[in-house]
């Protein structure tokens, strides 16, 4: 095919395409594969259970299941669901919002696609601008949604070593520069992939950052609070003024497949993610919307997120991390300290093989990670660090994510060996 240079971009293959190509095969069925790298959550019967619930009510509600799917929403999605949102973070949050701060999307990555080229890329006037992750790694996904090439930058992390087997990045402020060429910052909360949780203190650093240099700073808060507060430390407090935009999600909470991303910012970023909204796909689904309208009004959100799925994820997590501890008790190994979301990010100090070697290796014992070279968008400089990480999950059914993990301490070894 002779492509334009849109085409020829976005049907290059990228990390993203390997990662959820993995994902689709290994819940397919067709093949017995353990998923111990994608970003699908976990089953968790008792939210599971209120969304069977939520759905019965719809569908015994004349006229709810017609409108659910057969009406498009408006541009900015479904009315009903962003003055829940609003009232939802009135209450909870305390924030002075009304739902013309809230827009939703098809999906978080949708949101990320349509604000990130719209503070970065060519301008009118002035040099083409990028996205700044004041610390990597960060998100596989951001990696290529930029319409054009040298898109994004990011800042080295520091690194503090806690004890024997587990380590923590750290935002180095003394090398964070915001030149004339940065069009917005942009990190996730909990970190994706490392399930670092930023500091209150260092989140309100980069928005002074940003609104000294009259940019915005998104915030990527898919496993953040107030729901679905995939979170493991205390008094972490959910952040938001007009210099942030924070990007949600009902993914995180049990619902992928609802593709329902919410975006909250000031007016005008909210008017202009409507309008791409409506030439992009001409509105954003309501699925997702109709089944947690009703839990955002009454706050169950909160609970639900609180009861069930931080405590789910933070059992898992310390298991996860005790087993390869006890595994591969005596190598040169650590784990990102797990402050949250839903993944453990391993470092293979010095190990003699990349981590996409060792990726290729555990495919072909049908145990699917990631490796780390993908979540380093914009740091250009050589770093072996980048090559010795793979992230892992452990959504997947305990047995699942027991043997996983064996096999992944099984291949390490044999590398080091």
């Amino acid at each position: 095919m002779n492509l334009s240079k849109f085409g020829e971009k976005f049907t290059n293959y990228s990390g993203i395409l390997q990662l959820m190509d993995d994902l689709g095969d290994a819940l397919s069925g067709r093949e017995r594969m353990l998923m111990m790298g994608g970003g699908n959550p976990a089953q968790i019967p008792a939210v599971q259970a209120r969304f069977k619930a939520m759905m019965q009510e719809i569908l015994d509600s004349p006229g709810e299941f017609e409108r659910m799917v057969g009406n498009y929403s408006n541009p900015q999605g479904d009315a009903a669901f962003l003055e829940a949102l609003a009232g939802f973070f009135r209450r909870e949050c305390g924030w002075d919002v009304s739902s013309k701060n809230i827009a939703l999307t098809n999906g978080s990555q949708t949101a990320f696609f349509s604000l990130f080229n719209m503070f970065a890329g060519d301008f009118a006037a002035g040099p083409r601008r990028k996205i700044l992750f004041p610390l990597a790694p960060e998100y596989i996904g951001y990696a290529d949604v930029g319409l054009n090439n040298d898109f994004l930058i990011a800042n080295k992390p520091e690194i503090e070593y806690i004890d024997a087997h587990t380590f923590k990045y750290h935002i180095n402020f003394r090398t964070l520069t915001i030149t004339d060429d940065i069009g917005a910052i942009c990190i996730s909360r909990p970190t994706n992939p490392t399930g670092n949780v930023l500091t209150e203190q260092e989140v309100t650093a980069l928005a002074d950052l940003a609104r000294r240099h009259n940019i915005p700073l998104i915030i990527d808060n898919a496993y953040g609070t107030p729901f679905p507060n995939i979170i493991f430390i205390n008094d972490v407090k959910p952040v938001w003024n007009e210099t942030i935009i924070l990007s949600m999600s009902l993914s995180k909470l049990g619902l992928p497949a609802a593709r329902t991303g919410i975006v909250l910012a000031r007016e005008a970023v909210i008017t202009a993610v409507s309008r791409i909204n409506a030439i992009s796909g001409l509105a954003p689904g309501s699925i997702g919307a109709a089944l947690v309208r009703r839990l955002v009004e009454s706050g169950e959100i909160a609970t639900l997120s609180n009861t069930h799925i931080r405590p789910f994820y933070r059992r898992r997590a310390e298991m996860a991390a005790e087993q390869l501890k006890a595994e591969l008790d005596g190598y040169d190994f650590y784990i990102h300290k797990p402050e949250g979301a839903i993944f453990l990010w391993l470092w293979f100090k010095n190990m003699p093989i990349t981590s996409q070697e060792l990726y290729e290796r555990l495919k072909a014992r049908k145990a699917l990670v990631v490796p780390s070279h993908y979540f380093f968008p914009g740091l250009q400089e050589e770093w072996r660090h980048k090559d010795e990480c793979i992230r892992v999950t452990y959504c997947q059914d305990e047995a699942i994510v027991r043997e996983g993990l064996h096999i992944i301490a099984e291949e390490v070894k044999k590398a080091y060996a």
